[in-house]
This record gives structure tokens, C-alpha cells and sequence, in this order.
């Protein structure tokens, strides 16, 4: 048995000896629901001064963890039970995996001889099954080594990575011969791209006359040098989705390429005869189909796996190095040969288009709000215009999900959450928490929708327990608005329309309309109904107020008639 007089910082158990490792690894945040399996190992990594959120569904106790990972650049923890604990998380898992987000998941597992256990599941198979990698603590002999290695692979690699923990090997005694300390594994350096890629990325450089560099996530630690390149080169710059902000206060910054492109950015890029990809995978959701690339247009893509170059498109070039380091190289060969700046497409006419037409919010609109209800368009950029410049955006999936992505604008490239690779609807409250766990200086702000808001209304409760001050913005459309409008038939329902009845041949994707501000009430929350802009007025009371819980905004709005981004996404 463990001695009762060792010291408190001493692990008795291989549970304790997993969670010191792990906060001496330096891991940011732990989410979880805490059942017998991971009990003892979640509260080694709070003794062990790891912080730790109490979520109210495993699902979203995954999401938050992928989120605080995206916008911390630390590796999140979810700590889950043995089986239905695991599958319950594995949507969120799934979305982290699918993002190549560095997570760790610390699973309890049943032993191998509980073969009746209820509890009993391959949770190997599961792992893989969702593009996670499956790693296990083997004995107490090996914990600690079995544990780096689970957090290397997911810091150096960025892997989602399911670390399971057998329940009798949790309760073996500590080796007395454990290391007392656990120092981080070393960063690899950056990896420098061939000189001779670097050259022919130049050379198709100085012959391009309209340049356009998109940067993805990938790119979110290059901004800078990506940038300077672009200067020097002449080219205009854009983003993915999921690295929106990244160029933000630059003045030849396009915004975000593909289906939320606004009509000028579409425009600027598929004029482009040079598209070069940062840490990007080109796919359809970027080119819009490939409608972004021009016939002939030279395409070049950086990144550091050889299996992502060319993987969504056809490319001319790929580079495979680290995205800063690659345009550092660049930057510098380009200005031996060419002292001077390229205008390229760098212009007084380009500038003052950009300026003027390239954001969404700048755009006039065909106001279609009612005495009962509210454009979307018009309501995200009155938002935008009341909340904190400082902000962090989440948003979840659906119909509606372009009108925050859009409309809002964020600082920079850490203010934007996006958790759509796996495109689940309902991601988007833990979402929010996790980002506000890594971020706790600027104001968090979700955009879901009213099924997504209902999916993951569990954690609301999290919220005002947390007393976030968060702002929930729910797009109330009393449907699930894509199935709404893209499964219709065409021309069946006008921008501004009323939404089918609950009898129609769509009445499967319909619901009665929901007092979602009196649920949110309900929960402890603040909550509030909008039908009209004037009714923002109480966003505007509670920002001058303590902020001391979230916010929920009910905002009833119109029918869109199916959201652009949506009808490129299905090909109408």
C-alpha cells in the first residue's frame, strides 16, 4: 500500500504520478466530466495547479478543450470515465482530430481481464475510428514514459491523442524510483524548406502580375513574415476561414477566401495568375469549388507534410518546409534579385476598393426585417458595432453561421473560432467556454443557432457557473435553416419569407418557435428578445453593467432564402 507519510506533492498512485507528469509537461487547461474512472487523475492535475472546468456533457467538455487548444497554442485536456464517458465525447474528439488540434484525452479504460464489464469498449478502435491517435499507460513502470510520449505526439505532431488508463494500472503504487521531475520534451526546429523549392517559389513570384497569397492555419505563427513577403512581391493577401484575423489591419487584406467571400474578394482572387497557399489545403471550401482559381492561374502550396501538398487541387509547386521560415527564405532571395517592391496589384485603386467593398458589414443590404423580426445582416453588423473591438468569436454550424463569420471582426487571428471540420451542429457553447478559458482578456461572443444553442443548452448552466461574461447571439430561425432551404424546392421560400409550417413537406427541420431568453433566464442567465435593432439596446445595458454572467440574445430573424455560403457548399 502507498505510505501515508510521503509528502502531499509525492505521487502515491500511477493516477497521481500521470497527473504531475502532465502538469510539469505543461498542459493549459483540463475539461471533463469526472466520473470513478478519472477521478483521482483529474484531481492529481488540479493539486498539481493544471486548472480545471467541471462541464456538464462530455461532448462539450471535448469541444471546450479543442477550443482552448486552437486559441491558447497549449495542448488541452479532457479527462473522460471508462466507455460511455469516451463515447460520448468522441463528436468533439472528432472535430479536434479532424483539425489537427494538440489535444490529450485521458481516458479511463477497464482492465483487459473485465471482459463483462459494462463499461467495456475498444476504446483503441474508437480513437482511430475519429482520426485520433490511440496511446495507452502500459504499467506503473512506464507511465511516465508512456505519458510524454502521448503529449509529444500531440504537441510536435499536433495529433488529437487518446491517452487510455486502465483502471487497475491507475491504482498501482508509484515506482519509488519516479523521476521527481518531468521536463517538456524540446521543440523541433522549424523546418527550413529546400533552397531549390524556395527559388522556384521566387521565380514564380516575379513573373506573376496579380499575386494572391491565402494563408490557413497552418500559417497562424507566420502572419508577419507572410506579410512582408506579400509587400515586397505586390500580392494581395486572404485567409481561410479558420485563420481569420491573421492579416488583419493590413491594407491589401482580401479578408476570408471562399464561400464567405464578399463579392470583391471573390473577384480579386479569381483574377489572381499566382495563388500561393500558406498552410493551406486549397480545398473546396477556400476555392469555392476551384471557382477561386482562373484558368491557367499558377498555383503553389507551403506546408509542412508532403501529404498535404496537392491533396484537394492540382498545384505547379509544392514546398514543403515551415510556412515563416519559407517566406523569410523567400523574401530574401526575391529582394537579392529585386531590390525594390513589386506594385503589383498594390495600387491607390486597389487599396481604395478594398477598403471600401471587401467587408460584408461595408455592403448595402435589401433590408428584409419585419415588425416581427429581424435581417440577420443588418442585426451581426449593428453587433459589431456595440460589442468590444477586443473580442474572441465562436461560432457554430449551420445556415446562419456566415453572418458572424463575416460581420464580426476580430482583432486578429486569435480572436476567431472556428470548429468546422467535422461540421457538427451544436459545437458551438463549449465552443465559446474553451476560448474563453484561453483567452480571458477579451470578451467571448458565440453565433449559433437555435438548434445548435438547444443541442448544447447543457452548458449554459457551465457558463453561469463560470459567470462568463459571454454573449451568446442565437440566429432564431425555429428550424434547421440549411435543410430548410436546400432541400426545398426552388424558389420556395423568398429572402424575408415566413419559414414552412410544421405540416408542410419540410415540417421534419421546423420547430414552434422557442422563448429562448426565458430559458436562458431560466438557466441564470441574462436573456433578451430582438426583433429590431433598437432592441440591442439591452446588449448595450449589459456591457455597461458588471457582466457578472452571459448574456443570451433571442434574435427572431428573417428567412435568407439559403445563405450563399451554404448554396456554394451544395453546388445551387
Amino acid at each position: 500500500m502507498p505510505d501515508e507519510n510521503l509528502p502531499a506533492d509525492t505521487p502515491s498512485t500511477v493516477a497521481d504520478l500521470v497527473g504531475r507528469a502532465l502538469a510539469q509537461l505543461g498542459v493549459g487547461h483540463v475539461f471533463g466530466v469526472v466520473g470513478s474512472g478519472n477521478f483521482h487523475v483529474t484531481n492529481s492535475l488540479r493539486h498539481h495547479g493544471v486548472p480545471f472546468t467541471a462541464a456538464r456533457h462530455e461532448g462539450g467538455a471535448a469541444v471546450m478543450a479543442d477550443a482552448y487548444a486552437r486559441m491558447s497554442d497549449r495542448v488541452g485536456v479532457l479527462s473522460v470515465h471508462q466507455g460511455c464517458g469516451l463515447t460520448n465525447a468522441l463528436t468533439g474528439i472528432g472535430e479536434a482530430a479532424k483539425s489537427r488540434t494538440p489535444l490529450l484525452v485521458l481516458a479511463a479504460d477497464t482492465d483487459p481481464a473485465a471482459v463483462r464489464s459494462n463499461f467495456a469498449v475498444d476504446q483503441d478502435a474508437l480513437a482511430r475510428a475519429v482520426g485520433a491517435v490511440p496511446e495507452r499507460v502500459h504499467s506503473a513502470d512506464s507511465a511516465v514514459a508512456d505519458t510524454v510520449r502521448a503529449f509529444r505526439t500531440a504537441l510536435h505532431e499536433r495529433r488529437t491523442v487518446v491517452l487510455n488508463l486502465p483502471l487497475g494500472v491507475q491504482a498501482q503504487d508509484a515506482p519509488e524510483d519516479a523521476p521527481l521531475t518531468v521536463r517538456p520534451p524540446a521543440r523541433p526546429a522549424p523546418v527550413r524548406p529546400a533552397a531549390e523549392s524556395v527559388a522556384s517559389l521566387v521565380e514564380l513570384v516575379r513573373a506573376a502580375e496579380r499575386p494572391v497569397f491565402v494563408a490557413g492555419r497552418g500559417a497562424r505563427g507566420a502572419g508577419p513574415q507572410i506579410a512582408a513577403l506579400a509587400r515586397h512581391a505586390g500580392a494581395l493577401l486572404a485567409t481561410s476561414a479558420v485563420a481569420s484575423g491573421l492579416f488583419e489591419g493590413e491594407e491589401f487584406s482580401l479578408g476570408i477566401s471562399g464561400g464567405f467571400s464578399s463579392p470583391l474578394t471573390a473577384e480579386l482572387i479569381a483574377g489572381a495568375d499566382l495563388l500561393v497557399g500558406w498552410g493551406c489545403a486549397l480545398n473546396m471550401w477556400t476555392t469555392r469549388h476551384g471557382r477561386l482559381v482562373a484558368p491557367g492561374a499558377r498555383v503553389v502550396q507551403v506546408d509542412l507534410e508532403d501529404a498535404a501538398l496537392g491533396a484537394h487541387r492540382p498545384i505547379d509547386l509544392g514546398v514543403l518546409g515551415d510556412t515563416a521560415a519559407t517566406a523569410r527564405d523567400a523574401l530574401a532571395v526575391l529582394r537579392g534579385i529585386r531590390p525594390e517592391p513589386s506594385p503589383g496589384l498594390r495600387t491607390p485603386e486597389t487599396a481604395a476598393r478594398i477598403s471600401a467593398e471587401s467587408r460584408w458589414q461595408d455592403l448595402p443590404v435589401d433590408d428584409t426585417s419585419t415588425p416581427d423580426r429581424i435581417d440577420p445582416r443588418p442585426l451581426t453588423a449593428a453587433l459589431d458595432r456595440i460589442l468590444p473591438r477586443e473580442r474572441i468569436v465562436s461560432v457554430d454550424s449551420g445556415n446562419f453561421m456566415g453572418y458572424p463569420s463575416t460581420h464580426l471582426s476580430v482583432p486578429d487571428e486569435f480572436g476567431f473560432c472556428f470548429t468546422q471540420a467535422f461540421q457538427s451542429v451544436g459545437l458551438g457553447l463549449g465552443t465559446a467556454i474553451g476560448a474563453a478559458a484561453a483567452r480571458p482578456d477579451r470578451l467571448p461572443v458565440l453565433g449559433t443557432g437555435d438548434g445548435g444553442f438547444l443541442m448544447a443548452v447543457s452548458e449554459l448552466e457551465t457558463a453561469v457557473r463560470l459567470a462568463l461574461p459571454l454573449v451568446v447571439v442565437v440566429y432564431n430561425d425555429a428550424a434547421y435553416g440549411a435543410e430548410v432551404h436546400h432541400f426545398a424546392p426552388e424558389g420556395a421560400f423568398a429572402p424575408g419569407g415566413a419559414a414552412p409550417g410544421l405540416d408542410s413537406e419540410l415540417g421534419t427541420v421546423v420547430f414552434p418557435d422557442t422563448d429562448i431568453a426565458a430559458l436562458a433566464r431560466g438557466y441564470g442567465a441574462s436573456g433578451i428578445t430582438v426583433r429590431r435593432v433598437e432592441d440591442l439596446g439591452g446588449v448595450s445595458e449589459w456591457l455597461a453593467g458588471d457582466r457578472a454572467g452571459p448574456l443570451v440574445v433571442d434574435a427572431k430573424i428573417t428567412s435568407d432564402g439559403g445563405s450563399w455560403w451554404l448554396a456554394e457548399a451544395f453546388g445551387h
